[in-house]
């Protein structure tokens, strides 16, 4: 799939969260966005912070065609999405993309499909969800949060499908991980996810003992995006590769959890 680097303008920056902000961005000649496919990400260039010199990986949240805009759901995480989340209406974000595989759409229209996300893995589960639902299918998701207050996104999960809360404090949902979500042991023939690394190795213990194809979405340390630092070398069966090029999306058969 083509690359492009553009110069991309910000429509909207809403905070979310007092953790996360989601970037709305455009093209700032009125063109099309090129093709992305769930699952994709980006490489954000951070202009104004002496400590970053290296672009930021970020999954995309949603493409939203109607309007032409590029969601990012960006975490305060250092000096780097500090800077993106202080950006301005009107400010200009080059933006390198898409880069990295994408989600394997399913081969039976009637399969059960649950998409799983925790923290800001929930990101590219909702353009994920929204793509199945446009091509026929009836995803469900299960996001996973510490309280109530921390659930992202929820209004627009709803508008897609079912969604499946758990919280670590019982603030809403169920109260727990999501591996403990009652919604694991009803019938589902696939599932996605993204989230942190020890959530998604214990949905992918899951899927296994339960004989469930699953696919995770890996959140390695990136910097160029293209396969040439190695900073995101990942151990496979098949050996070490890079996330970036090789993923970010892996069947967990392909991993050596």
């Amino acid at each position: 799939m083509k690359k492009y680097i553009l110069d991309l303008k910000v429509v909207e920056n809403r905070r979310v969260h007092e953790l996360y902000t989601l970037l709305k961005l455009t093209t700032h000649d009125g063109s099309a966005l090129p093709e992305m496919l769930p699952g994709q990400f980006v490489q954000v260039a951070v202009d104004g912070s002496k400590t970053t010199f290296l672009r930021r990986p970020i999954s995309i949240n949603n493409v939203d065609r109607l309007s032409n805009q590029l969601w990012l759901l960006i975490r305060n995480a250092g000096d780097g999405t500090r800077a993106l989340m202080a950006l301005k209406e009107d400010d200009i974000l080059n933006v390198m993309l898409p880069l990295g595989n994408a989600f394997s759409i399913p081969q039976n229209a009637n399969d059960s499909i649950l998409l799983v996300g925790g923290g800001v893995g929930v990101a590219p589960m909702l353009y994920w969800g929204a793509q199945l639902k446009e091509k026929g299918f009836a995803p469900q998701f299960l996001i996973g949060a510490r309280s109530a207050k921390d659930v992202l996104q929820l209004d627009e999960f709803e508008k897609i499908g079912k969604v499946a809360v758990s919280t670590e404090d019982g603030t809403m949902g169920e109260k727990g991980l999501v591996t403990t979500n009652s919604i694991l042991s009803t019938s589902i023939d696939k599932i996605y996810c993204c989230g942190p690394a020890p959530m998604m190795k214990a949905i992918a213990k899951v899927a296994k003992e339960r004989e469930i194809e699953c696919e995770v979405s890996l959140e390695n340390m990136m910097a160029c995006g293209l396969g040439a630092c190695l900073c995101c070398v990942e151990n496979t069966v098949k050996g070490n590769v890079c996330v970036c090029t090789e993923g970010p999306v892996f069947n967990i058969n392909e991993l050596t959890w």
